[in-house]
C-alpha cells in the first residue's frame, strides 16, 4: 500500500515512527495524540509543529490528508470562520498505528515474496 500524496517507505537506518515518517510528521502525530479524541485543526497542528521544525502548514494538510487518504487518520467537518475546515483526530493509538504500519509493510511483502517472507516470519516466530 502506497499513500497517495505520501509514499510510506521504510528506512531501517532510522528507529520508531522517523523509519517511516519525517520528523515534523512524527511531531504532528504527537500533537493530535495530545489533543485526544477532540482532535485539531491544521493550524493547531502546525502551531506544534512549526516552531521546531520550520515547515510549511501546506506540508502539514498534505501529510494529514494522505493519511485520512489511507486510513490512518480521520476527520470531521466545522464549520468556522472562512467556512469549513477538517478537525482531524487520531483513532489508532501509538501501539495501534505500529501494528497497522506492520500489517501494510509485512502485507507488501507477502505479496512481492511470498515463500520468503512467510519464511522468515515463521522462523522468528
Amino acid at each position: 500500500m502506497i499513500l497517495s500524496e505520501m509514499p510510506l517507505t521504510l528506512d531501517a537506518s532510522k528507529q520508531g515512527l522517523e523509519m517511516f515518517f519525517k520528523p515534523y510528521q512524527v511531531e504532528a502525530l504527537r500533537v493530535l495524540w495530545k489533543a485526544g479524541s477532540e482532535g485539531g485543526n491544521s493550524r493547531l497542528i502546525w502551531e506544534g509543529v512549526n516552531e521546531s521544525f520550520g515547515i510549511s502548514r501546506a506540508a502539514i494538510i498534505q501529510f494529514l490528508n494522505a493519511m485520512v487518504d489511507e486510513e490512518l487518520m480521520e476527520y470531521d467537518l466545522a464549520t468556522g470562520k472562512g467556512g469549513q475546515h477538517r478537525v482531524y483526530r487520531m483513532e489508532l493509538s501509538i501501539t495501534g498505528l505500529r501494528r497497522r504500519l506492520a500489517e501494510i509493510f509485512t502485507g507488501r511483502l507477502i505479496d512481492e515474496y511470498p515463500d520468503e517472507t512467510r519464511l522468515v516470519i515463521k522462523n522468528i516466530m
